[in-house]
């Protein structure tokens, strides 16, 4: 199969800003799509603030240049058609609801020319419950990055049973291209193996602080000096960033889910505070 050369990115959060900058910065012409031009005036400030992050960060040869002119091959579009007239690959990076993912492929499908591989960053979501919706389930799959992916540099690759493997072999390929260690998950499951470990601590945690058994300075302070993790459980959600959590603890009925989407809605979300992103979540990162 012919190497992916365009690339377009649905969806440019915390998440998706990265993937298409990591993309960029690799070489590759990147389409950055989002809903209105509001949303890609906020992108062009998180590429802006990559740019800086990497340069810190000394991510190859960033500071000589290479993190600038990654800025000049990332074109911003709020048309869906536009977007994805060229593209080889479409990666998926619009907020994690069932519903929203669901519309974004119906009319993806409907406009993507069908050269074009679709690929779901879902952290959650199997990728075999999207892909009837994407009209072309043997050229779907998943392709998972890690927050902060410059630094923690792994590609989590996961087909359904339909998914063609000539299209899972170039997009393994596409991930390495793009400066990612690719994970090939030989079996579909939720969660991948990174979300399968990092979900429980951070629910757990969730509980912990529903419950009122602690607050998230305690929990996250107990679980670094114990484990020498560099970061707690809340510090990973607010690099995260809340709006995902939220849908997901939302779209479980377990109580004690539906009692943490109400605090962070309640005590965060409704006040801004949606992580590291905007300077404050469950910590503050204003500067002093």
């Amino acid at each position: 199969m012919t190497r992916l050369q365009n690339i377009t990115v649905l969806g440019t959060g915390v998440l998706g800003s990265q993937i298409a900058f990591q993309t960029a910065f690799r070489g590759f012409e990147v389409v950055a799509w989002d809903i209105d031009e509001a949303a890609l005036n906020a992108a062009e400030l998180r590429f802006r603030a990559l740019v800086a992050r990497y340069i810190h960060d000394d991510v190859d040869g960033a500071a000589a240049g290479r993190a600038e002119e990654a800025l000049n091959r990332i074109h911003y579009s709020a048309d869906l058609a536009e977007a994805v007239k060229d593209a080889d690959l479409v990666i998926e990076a619009v907020p994690e609801a069932m519903q929203i993912k669901l519309e974004t492929y119906a009319a993806l499908s409907e406009v993507a020319p069908a050269k074009t591989i679709f690929a779901t960053n879902s952290s959650t979501l199997l990728p075999s419950k999207l892909m009837d919706a994407t009209g072309r389930p043997d050229r779907f799959l998943a392709l998972h990055f890690a927050n902060e992916i410059w630094k923690f540099n792994i590609a989590e690759v996961m087909g359904t049973p339909k998914t063609d493997q000539a299209v899972y072999d170039t997009v393994v390929e596409f991930a390495g291209d793009i400066g990612m260690v690719p994970i090939e998950i030989k079996k579909e499951k939720a969660g991948y193996v990174l979300n399968s470990l990092l979900v429980p601590l951070l629910n757990a945690a969730a509980d912990l602080l529903v419950d009122g058994i602690a607050d998230p300075e305690t929990v996250d302070k107990t679980w670094r000096i114990a484990t020498g993790s560099p970061s707690g459980p809340f510090q990973i959600y607010d690099v995260i960033g809340l709006m995902t959590p939220y849908h997901i603890a939302l779209a479980n009925p377990n109580p004690r889910s539906q009692a943490f989407a109400k605090l962070l809605k309640e005590q965060y979300i409704d006040q801004g505070k949606l992580g590291v992103a905007t300077g404050e979540g469950f910590y503050s990162y204003k500067k002093r």
